[in-house]
């Protein structure tokens, strides 16, 4: 099977001639240029053959051209964060217009991507990273969204209209530029920052939005819920192909999330703690444990999320053995 034969039967819950396998981690040093960011991720997959390409853009590119300064201060995992944000005041809120969805930082992860289309050596997909328009509000405006959501609704609604609309078309913008499809994150549909009637009001019509217009043509969207406690039936209903969340600490686990949603399950693997501190004959059992969960089928092992930048290469080597190993 090609990878984009593989991924195809995957969606569809069929027979694969082996589990495909992916993971992804930042490389702040150099995605602040669509080259340097290019080059680090067709060096990544040379180096480990994933059955996707998740394009590890800076977490916060979304929000540069809005005003926000960022920078890397130091994370493990090799985030970078907002050091000043866009929105400090209420008012604040007014200035979050509609921008060029091709320009600026935008524009520079367009760049990097068909740079990527361009080198890649075969048919694997190319997922850009794009983010909720509610979760580009809480790094736009940062501790400040969750008071101004309660407090003045309408002046967050306005800018999450815009957020949505700039995403749209970028999503659109970024399938042209050579992407397969995406990896939309949310990072605030989950029970310790919203409950799950504030996600439905806040959250999901706006994801809708970018992934009924925008992202209507991607072959392949990965939903990842980050935090713990996802909403995950709600946010299950999506019109994606795939979801990640961080099965291996918060519910539920993969052979719940089997029997709750038809949709193809990412994950398996736990990268803060296995992969990074615990053997690699650990992280083979985890790999074979989360195929046993699933029986077989409709599983992409990967981390719950992003790779720390210290996870070593042969828990990763042990991983892709078992993908590739006999059935």
């Amino acid at each position: 099977m090609t990878k984009t034969e593989r991924l195809g039967a995957v969606l569809s819950r069929r027979p694969v001639d082996r589990i495909p396998v992916s993971f992804w981690r930042h490389v702040p040093e150099v995605d602040h240029t669509a080259a340097g960011l290019a080059q680090a991720m067709l060096d990544f997959q040379r180096r480990w053959d994933l059955d996707f390409i998740k394009v590890m853009s800076s977490g916060v590119y979304c929000v540069e051209d809005w005003g926000c300064r960022v920078a890397y201060l130091g994370s493990p995992y090799g985030a970078k964060q907002c050091t000043q944000h866009a929105v400090q005041s209420l008012g604040d809120w007014a200035r979050i217009k509609p921008i060029d969805p091709g320009a600026g930082a935008l524009g520079r992860e367009l760049e990097a991507l068909a740079l990527i289309r361009r080198g890649r050596a075969d048919d694997t997909p190319i997922l850009h990273t794009l983010f909720t328009p509610l979760t580009i509000a809480r790094k736009l405006a940062g501790d400040r969204l969750r008071a101004d959501l309660r407090v003045a609704p309408d002046a967050v609604t306005l800018a999450l209209e815009a957020i949505a609309d700039t995403m749209s078309r970028h999503a659109t913008a970024a399938l042209e530029a050579g992407a397969d499809g995406f990896f939309l994150a949310t990072q605030m549909s989950c029970a310790e920052v919203l409950s799950r009637e504030e996600s439905s009001r806040w959250e999901i019509p706006h994801v809708r939005r970018i992934l009924e217009q925008g992202g209507r043509a991607a072959r392949f969207t990965v939903l990842h819920i980050h935090g713990r406690d996802p909403h995950f039936d709600l946010l299950a209903g999506l019109p994606v192909q795939a979801i990640n969340w961080h099965d291996r600490f918060t519910p539920p686990s993969l052979a719940e999330a089997r029997r709750r949603t038809a949709r193809a399950l990412v994950g398996g693997l736990d990268e803060w703690r296995t992969l990074r501190r615990e053997s690699p004959s650990a992280s083979a059992d985890e790999a074979r444990d989360a195929v046993t969960q699933v029986g077989g089928t409709g599983l992409i092992l990967a981390p719950g999320c992003v790779l720390p930048l210290d996870v070593p290469d042969p828990a990763l080597d042990a991983v892709v053995a078992v993908a590739r190993g006999p059935r």
